[in-house]
Formats: structure tokens, C-alpha cells, sequence
């Protein structure tokens, strides 16, 4: 084969890497979108359906008990029944929240939508980096799935965009009845039914990937695997990638999640508890949902839809393109450690701004965007790759919902106590309780977190094996 056939051949490897990934990135863009289309229309939908505080709070929240089941069940589904499969199940998910919530005749309706709506993210939110972590290269896998963080933040500042367009454009005529309801009346309808586009989108370009070829391996179809893996990267590294999972030993496809509390995995499951939870309690959604007040108590006026929430999403956005590109050059560990450390650092010096009134100027907000910054470089991206990576191919799914539930709950535990915190403890002791609960990730990074740049999947399961027995054996 002459050099210019192989370059043709790798250039259309790469390519086909890209696209299915980018597909399965789709996840997260309706991940983000959805989560954060939600803030444009709280108070539209509470005027409208004349909400008390209690229902306005189900309105905002339901959502979060619907990813908390889609987490549950995904991981188990997922390695049951295949990665693809599941994933066409959250686009159907997504598809019919946006269309429902759209159309809602009552709020009992609006509510159930948004379950729906809660379960897709849920599912999503843990198959499609495993998904993506599963079908590629080693020396690519950084860099493809932090392209699902970088989905999901451009999913969030979409949402704002387009929150406020069809707000500034809600005055307008659409003539009568459904459509001038929906973009006019009640134009909330329409915030929330835009997901419908890229929810449709997703679902057709789903039909046209191919399944996990690690998920095809545990079922014993080892020839369909093949081939996709010739697809991605050549014969030669099909066959060593195939070789590699046979030495593994992980031919049940059925493997129970009890292999994870297996003390040769428990550094392996704390890791998949502890970087999701840290990554949330850092205060990164405290920071994305209530930016703007943060901001007007430091004197800021954000009214207008390039203010702060967009301002916000959009150097998020900017800065997961370091990851991107960095990953698997530096490592998962440096980013994680300069990202981390850039991150309390920020979170300490914004306490002490607030702290000593020095509010006035520019410093709160060139602070606050720093810790976005370190944010969207380290603890984002890098903490899906990593739980991506970590866990043995046989249980990977379930390993990933579990390490995913604890991402939410820590999410969760953020969205309930900010507001609490910030009136009760004031700005300032907000955010050096967020900077101490984000140091530990710099611990759990040094003595926990392997590097897992360019190493294979197989590889990383076959490190934890090794790391135990040579730890038994030094007893």
C-alpha cells in the first residue's frame, strides 16, 4: 500500500471517529440545553399557572427526580441491552419532553413532561461519554470525550440565547390560535419545545452509528467489533485492541456490579464516588444558576441577555476547547491539578472581595470567570473522561450510573443550599465553604488518580489488577 492510500485511510478513519462521536456528543448538548432552558421560563410559567412557591419549586426541580431514575436505570439497560439502543431511548425521551411540555393543556401535564424530560437527561448524561470513552482510540479518548462537556456547555448558553430571543420577539404577531400561543401568549411553550429540533436531529443520526465495539465483545461478537475498530483505526490496532480485551478475561457480559467493591476496584470506586461529587460541590452550578444575583449583590446591573449568565456560559465554552486540545498531550492529572488549584484559589479571593466590601470594581467578576475557566479545563471535562475510563470493561455501564448518581446528588445537595448559604451566610463565607469543599479533589488527584493518557481501556483494568497484587505481595 503506497503512503498516499494509507494517508487517505487514516484521514477517513479519523473522520468516521469524529462524526459518531460528535453524535453521541448530541447527549450533551440536550443535556445542557435542557437543564438550562429552564431558567428563562420559571417566572412565565409561574405567572400563567398562578404557582405558588412550593409548585414553582416542583416546576424547577421535578426534572432532577427524573435524572436520578434515568441514572439508575441506564447503567443496567445499557449493558443489557447496548449503548445504542439506550441512547436512542434518551433522544425519544428528550423528543417527547420538548414536544409535551409544548403542548401541556394543564400544569399536572407541564410537571409529567418534565419528568420525561429528567429521565432522558439522566440517561444521557451517563451513556454518552461511556459511549464515546468505549469507541475511541486511546491516544483520542481525552480529547473525544470532553467533546461531550463541550456539547453540553454549548447546550447552556444556546438555551440563553434562545431564551432571550423569544422573549425580545414574543410581542409580535403569529396570527391565531396554537401558534400564537405557543411564540406569543405563552411563550414559554416555545423555549421549551425548541429542544424538539436538536432532540430530532440526535435521534435520526443515532440510526446511522454503529454499538459500542466493547459492549459488541462482551457479547461474543467479536467480527462486528472488528470491523468497526478496522473502521476507527486500522486492522492492526483492532486486532491488538481485540487481543487485549481477551486478556482481561471479561467475556460476561452479564458481570455484577459487586466486582466494583472488590478491594482490587476499591481504588477504582472511589475515585467514580468522589471526582463526580467534588466536581459538583465545588459550587461550579451555584455559580452558573445564580451568577447573576452573586453579581447584582456586587453591584453589578445584568439585565440584558449577554449579561451574566451568557457571559458565564460562553467562557465555559471557550475554555473546554483547552481541554480538548491539551488532554491528551499534558494528561488527565496536570489539568486536573492546575484547573482544581486555579479554582479555590479563585473561590478564596472572591470570599475575601466580598468579605472586605471591595465590590465595586471589575475584580468580583474577573474572579468569578477564572473559576469558570479552571472549571471548563479540568474538573468539567476531565471528570468524565476519567470516570469513562476507570472501570473494567464487564461492568463499566453499571460502575458509570453509580459514579453519575453521585455527580447528581452532589448537584443536587449545590441547588438546595446556595440560596440557603448565600442568605443566611452571606456571599463571602459561600464561597470559601465551596473552596473547601473542592481542595479534597486535589488529594484524591495526587494519591488516587492514575494517569490514563494514551493507555487502552483493557490496559487501565489491567493496571488495578497489578497495583493489587503488588501491593499484597509488599504486605
Amino acid at each position: 500500500m503506497s503512503t498516499a492510500t494509507m494517508n487517505i485511510s487514516v484521514k477517513k478513519s479519523n473522520t468516521y471517529l469524529y462524526l459518531v462521536c460528535l453524535v453521541a456528543a448530541l447527549g450533551g448538548f440536550l443535556f445542557g440545553f435542557d437543564t438550562a432552558v429552564i431558567s428563562g421560563t420559571v417566572s412565565l410559567v409561574k405567572h400563567d399557572f398562578n404557582l405558588d412557591a412550593i409548585h414553582e419549586g416542583w416546576f424547577v426541580s421535578c426534572a432532577l427526580l427524573g435524572c436520578i431514575i434515568g441514572v439508575s436505570i441506564s447503567g443496567k439497560l445499557s449493558d443489557k441491552y447496548g449503548r445504542k439502543i439506550v441512547l436512542i431511548l434518551s433522544a425519544i425521551l428528550f423528543l417527547a419532553s420538548a414536544l409535551g411540555c409544548m403542548l401541556s393543556d394543564s400544569f399536572t401535564t407541564l410537571i409529567i413532561f418534565r419528568l420525561i424530560g429528567g429521565l432522558g437527561i439522566g440517561v444521557a448524561s451517563m451513556v454518552s461519554p461511556l459511549y464515546i470513552s468505549e469507541f475511541s482510540p486511546s491516544r483520542f479518548r481525552g480529547m473525544m470525550v470532553s467533546l461531550y462537556q463541550l456539547a453540553l456547555t454549548i447546550g447552556i448558553v444556546l438555551a440563553y440565547f434562545s431564551n432571550a430571543y423569544l422573549v425580545n420577539h414574543s410581542g409580535g404577531s403569529f396570527g391565531s390560535g396554537s401558534m400564537d400561543r405557543i411564540f406569543s401568549a405563552e411563550v414559554w411553550r416555545a423555549m421549551l419545545g425548541l429542544g424538539a429540533l436538536p432532540a430530532a436531529v440526535f435521534l435520526i443520526s443515532l440510526f446511522m452509528v454503529p454499538e459500542s465495539p466493547r459492549w459488541l465483545l462482551l457479547r461474543g461478537q467479536e467480527q462486528k467489533a472488528q470491523d468497526i475498530l478496522t473502521k476507527i483505526d486500522g486492522a492492526h490496532a483492532a486486532k491488538n485492541e481485540i487481543a487485549a480485551f481477551k486478556a482481561t478475561g471479561d467475556d460476561d457480559a452479564a458481570g455484577s456490579l459487586k466486582e466494583l467493591f472488590k478491594p482490587v476496584y476499591r481504588k477504582a470506586l472511589w475515585i467514580g464516588l468522589l471526582l463526580p461529587f467534588l466536581s459538583q460541590v465545588c459550587g461550579i452550578n451555584a455559580v452558573i444558576y445564580y451568577g447573576p444575583r452573586i453579581l447584582e449583590q456586587a453591584g453589578f446591573t445584568l439585565n440584558n441577555a449577554l449579561g451574566g449568565q451568557v457571559t458565564i456560559g460562553l467562557v465555559n465554552v471557550v475554555f473546554t476547547f483547552v481541554a480538548i486540545f491539551t488532554i491528551d498531550k499534558w494528561g488527565r492529572r496536570p489539568l486536573l491539578f492546575v484547573g482544581i488549584g486555579g479554582a479555590v484559589l479563585s473561590l478564596i479571593v472572591i470570599g475575601i472581595l466580598f468579605a472586605a466590601g471591595l465590590t465595586s470594581g471589575p475584580w468580583i467578576l474577573i474572579f468569578i470567570l477564572a473559576f469558570i475557566a479552571c472549571f471548563a479545563f479540568s474538573f468539567g471535562p476531565v471528570c468524565w473522561v476519567v470516570i469513562g475510563e476507570i472501570f473494567p470493561n464487564a461492568i463499566r455501564g453499571k460502575a458509570m450510573a453509580l459514579a453519575t448518581l453521585s455527580l447528581w446528588i452532589g448537584n443536587f445537595l449545590v441547588g438546595q443550599l446556595t440560596p440557603v448559604m448565600l442568605e443566611g451566610l452571606g456571599s463571602s463565607w459561600t464561597f470559601w465553604i465551596f473552596a473547601i469543599c473542592c481542595s479534597p479533589a486535589l488529594w484524591l488527584t495526587w494519591k488516587l488518580i492514575p494517569e490514563t493518557k494514551g493507555r487502552s481501556l483493557e490496559n487501565i483494568e489491567s493496571y488495578w489488577k497489578e497495583s493489587f497484587s503488588k501491593h499484597q505481595s509488599n504486605k
